[in-house]
């Protein structure tokens, strides 16, 4: 896609910057490369979504912003570093990798066969991996850099009936804490989101077994945070390095809760688990 100018009333940390958006067709994608591009950055919209992402970009090129569409496979290392080269050389540089792409699986562990589970970690974790390392390579040359990662609640407490998800979430986040510790010294920063449940289209492309999707999204005893809000939130955090940013406040606080007492969470375990068998039983 072609670029547009960025408008010169909002500058900020991230103006001028270069930044790679996967999954950013869409969801929280879609809103960083919106609120990034309003911050004056160039975003580079890359999606399996190809269509979606040359809508995101389009979209953002009319209302005065800089942004490209890149179609971007993130279980394919070679065209994961492919886009992080092809930017480099196009643009000199790059300044931010938001490792954003993921997929939900929900349904208990009886019922999930080892294919769900290598989906999940194909996507949410291998996907992590292959940004992570050309990203840092890319990086490492330059001297500077922010990767930011996109790991979620669920990575931190561990959610039944989000088996598979919270596994490769929870790595995510054991990569990024112990990359951020190595890169500290190298010029590199290193983040990692852990947002508790927005309202994006991971709900509806979801995997769900033995569950029906719409009404266990129903049922969740806490509320969606907008895409938008949660883009904000991150590059709050960004802004202020954050080792993990964890956003809304209720996943503050069971945060909180499960690191002061691992028990203390028995209870919301237990209501989300009777919330998915009363989905399951249905």
């Amino acid at each position: 896609m072609g670029r547009g100018r960025a408008p010169r009333s909002m500058p900020s940390y991230f103006h001028n910057q270069v930044a790679i958006v996967t999954g950013g067709a869409s969801g929280i994608g879609r809103a960083l490369c919106e609120e990034l591009a309003r911050r004056g950055a160039l975003a580079v919209a890359a999606d399996i979504n190809f269509e979606g992402a040359q809508a995101v970009a389009s979209a953002i090129c009319a209302n005065g912003g800089q942004a490209i569409a890149a179609r971007l496979d993130v279980t394919r290392a070679d065209d994961v570093e492919r886009l992080v080269e092809d930017t480099v050389q196009a643009h000199g540089r790059l300044d931010y990798m938001f490792n954003n792409a993921g997929i939900g699986v929900g349904g208990e562990v009886r019922d999930l066969s080892p294919d769900y589970w290598r989906k999940a970690i194909d996507v949410n974790l291998w996907g992590v991996i292959y940004g992570v390392t050309a990203a840092y390579s890319a990086m490492l040359r330059q001297g500077s850099g922010h990767i930011v990662n996109t790991a979620s609640l669920a990575g931190l407490i561990g959610e039944p009936g989000l088996a598979p998800y919270s596994v490769t979430k929870s790595a995510v986040v054991a990569l990024s804490t112990a990359l951020r510790a190595e890169a500290e010294g190298l010029g590199v920063r290193v983040s990692v989101v852990c947002p508790g449940f927005v309202d994006t289209a991971i709900f509806e492309n979801a995997i769900g077994v033995e569950i029906d999707k719409d009404e266990f999204v129903a049922k969740l005893p806490l509320r969606l945070v907008p895409a938008k809000d949660a883009a904000r939130a991150i590059l709050r955090g960004v802004e202020h390095n954050k080792a993990i940013i964890v956003f809304p406040f209720y996943a503050r606080l069971l945060w909180w809760l499960i690191r002061i007492n691992p028990s203390a969470l028995a209870g919301f375990h237990r209501k989300m688990l009777a919330n998915l068998r009363a989905v399951r039983n249905a």
